[in-house]
């Protein structure tokens, strides 16, 4: 009796630990990451390159793109009073990105985001702030004709929303360039569920995946900056 009762104990063990591992067999095909450091398993993250990431309320960073949003804000009333009356709209600039909106706006999905990246990489010259390192509105950036990759990045951010694209399907990403050696900022933008990278540096987009030789260090979107985490923090972007 004793024995058999043992018997049935074992086994219900066993058949724990086997709905245990066919459990944690099962998240790891949902795409979930086992953290650093800890015996559980925790979901990828939804941001660009999957890498879990926190907000943070303090820093060069955070100062920068808390400034930006008030000028960014402006720059999209302006540039809605523009699209609804291009006859009476009194600047050239943002005439020059609505005619770049109006091409985006003709194509759908992954067409539209690729219009919308090569137009303003053609746009824009690169050009460096220098040691400032100015984070400019799109249409300062338009007005200029030249800016570096955040203001490329920016510019792009307000294409797509003015296009239609949702605003939590865009990104500002903040990388570093392992093979420069360098900071980078580049536009992200979600299709379908997979992120895809609008780089003033090439005219094709590649998924966030396929960018081997970019460390993610920041993510900015809407008014919030995060810190992608086990990276180092970042006082600008060059």
């Amino acid at each position: 009796m004793e024995t058999a009762a043992r018997s049935r104990a074992w086994r219900a063990i066993l058949i724990l630990c086997g709905l245990i591992l066919l459990g944690s067999a099962a998240e790891l095909r949902a795409g979930t990451l086992l953290s650093p450091g800890a015996g559980v398993l925790v979901r990828k993250s939804a941001e660009p390159f999957g890498v879990f990431a926190f907000a943070i309320s303090s820093g060069g960073l955070q100062q920068k793109w808390s400034t930006l949003k008030d000028k960014l804000d402006d720059d999209m009333v302006q540039l809605a009073l523009c699209d609804g009356d291009r006859d009476n709209c009194v600047s050239p600039a943002a005439l020059k990105l609505l005619a770049i909106v109006d091409q985006a706006r003709a194509r759908d999905g992954r067409a539209r985001l690729g219009e919308t990246n090569r137009a303003i990489n053609l746009a824009i010259h690169a050009a460096n702030d220098g040691t400032d390192d100015v984070w400019s509105s799109p249409l300062a950036t338009f007005v200029r004709g030249a800016g570096d990759c955040e203001d490329y990045a920016i510019a792009k951010l307000a294409a797509l929303r003015l296009a239609g694209v949702a605003a939590e399907d865009l990104r500002i990403v903040v990388v570093r360039d392992t093979r420069a050696g360098e900071e980078h900022a580049i536009a992200a933008a979600r299709l379908d569920g997979h992120w895809l990278m609008l780089d003033n540096r090439r005219m094709a987009m590649v998924e966030d995946d396929a960018e081997r030789s970019y460390q993610p260090l920041f993510v900015l979107h809407q008014s919030a900056v995060l810190k992608y985490a086990d990276q180092p923090v970042m006082a600008s972007v060059h």
